[in-house]
């Protein structure tokens, strides 16, 4: 396979995909360093009208340099793409971490916390509100520290100007008064969508949480929301002062760092005096685009599922019998299962995405995982599924399900519904018949 080279990056397979843009992992050929390249079609943000945008989030990129925010290194560009050179980030995202272990300890639940609000601080400091906070766009890194992304909601207004306007954010995180059309303070919206992780990262699920957004918003607008038996009293209180729906007598970040509950074991960030930041060449990028534009040389490079090599299988398989890739018993069923398929990937994701909806959840797709979430059979509580595309060898998928919230109960019978409209997709092996044995001695 001819490696894809931009520059001097080699660009390897699509980590990440958003509406409108992709994240490739890519190697520093003169360094060796591993980095995260965001690819943006030139066309496509012209089109939209989001020229400036982008613009504005490269920028903002560039001057908010902290531990617990995502580093921008570069900006490139070719005649047809625009590349942003990012930290690369190896832990993956703090909500994948949620996913496979449910809710966190009060202790690392607290660690999050603590770097997030440094984090968001320094942000406010520059001027900067991030305006999409949620544990999606929150990465961990190989020593398990937090780091903010994805500033593409993010807003730096001008001097003089207080109140922003934009309705932005995802409904869940999103602060009351921002839904109420009538300007806020971006620095205190912000406060409210880290009271929502918070006690996401506590509770293992949501604290506003309905399929309908009318109900959703009436929740959040009247913080209807209530604190789960073992959250602790400190904790239970901060959250409480967080999601306070008058954003005028909401906890401010100051309040935060002297509460008692936060304070313990805190280790503030530390990090280097401010660097002179120049943005010449983000200006460059897209003022003088024939100037700066790199070479490309392409290749053969099918960016499709992760691909399982035989270590991968092995560990999936908890040991050498690979036959338990496939066969597993009901006990594990009800927290995770799998199932393979002869058809194309893209068949496979977007059938399993009609069946899902038409189930009555809601989906949410990242390059080749699916979220699946919504109210139980039940109605009575919050259930979430995540399945995700690996190719185990040519023409051959395989599709983990994994339970992320809810009843194992629950899990067992969206799993059974769920394959059971899903028969022209799942591949099942040829059943083994035993051969009569020849009666006739052979002379």
């Amino acid at each position: 396979m001819v490696v894809r080279k931009v520059g001097k990056y080699e660009i390897g397979r699509t980590v990440g995909e958003g509406t409108f843009a992709k994240v490739k992992f890519a190697q520093n050929t003169e360094t060796g360093e591993s980095v995260a390249m965001k690819v943006i079609d030139r066309s496509t943000i012209i089109k939209h009208k989001m020229v400036d945008q982008i613009k504005r989030e490269i920028s903002i990129m560039k001057l908010v340099r902290h531990p617990h925010v995502v580093r921008l290194h570069e900006v490139l560009a070719s005649r047809t793409k625009i590349y942003i050179i990012l930290e690369f980030i190896t832990g993956g995202e703090l909500f994948d971490k949620i996913v496979r272990h449910g809710r966190l300890s009060e202790t690392e639940s607290r660690r999050y916390f603590q770097q997030l609000i440094d984090g968001v601080d320094y942000c406010h400091c520059k001027g900067v509100y991030h305006r999409d906070l949620k544990p999606e766009n929150l990465l961990l890194d190989s020593q398990g520290n937090l780091k903010i992304s994805d500033f593409g909601l993010s807003a730096s207004p001008e001097p003089g100007v207080s109140l922003l306007r934009t309705t932005c954010g995802t409904p869940n995180y999103v602060a009351p008064e921002v839904l109420s059309h009538k300007g806020y303070h971006g620095a205190v919206a912000d406060i409210w969508s880290c009271g929502v992780i918070l006690y996401v990262l506590m509770a293992g699920y949501l604290p506003f949480d309905e399929i309908d957004l009318t109900t959703l918003y009436s929740k959040i607008e009247r913080a209807d929301f209530s604190c789960p038996s073992w959250f602790p009293v400190g904790a239970k209180s901060l959250i409480h002062r967080i999601l306070d729906p008058n954003p005028e007598t909401r906890i401010r970040i100051e309040e935060i760092r002297s509460d008692e509950w936060f304070r313990k074991n805190y280790v503030p960030a530390r990090h280097v005096e401010d660097e002179a930041v120049n943005l010449d060449d983000v200006n460059a990028v897209f003022d003088d685009p024939e100037d700066q534009q790199v070479s490309e040389q392409s290749g053969n490079n099918d960016m499709g599922p992760l691909v399982l090599n035989a270590f991968d299988l092995i560990i999936l398989s908890q040991g050498l019998n690979l036959s338990a890739l496939f066969n597993r018993g009901e006990d594990y069923v009800k927290h995770q299962t799998r199932f393979v398929s002869k058809k194309p990937a893209k068949v496979v994701l977007s059938s399993m995405e009609v069946v899902a909806q038409s189930m009555g959840y809601k989906t949410h797709i990242r390059n080749y995982k699916m979220r699946v979430e919504g109210l139980s059979a039940s109605k009575t509580a919050h259930f979430s599924v995540i399945l995700e595309i690996f190719e185990v060898a040519p023409s051959f998928f395989m599709v983990d399900i994994q339970k992320a919230a809810g009843d194992a109960d629950e899990f067992l019978k969206f799993y059974k519904n769920f394959c059971s409209n899903l028969d022209d997709i799942i591949w099942n092996p040829p059943v083994e018949t035993s051969k009569p044995r020849n009666s006739r001695t052979r002379r």
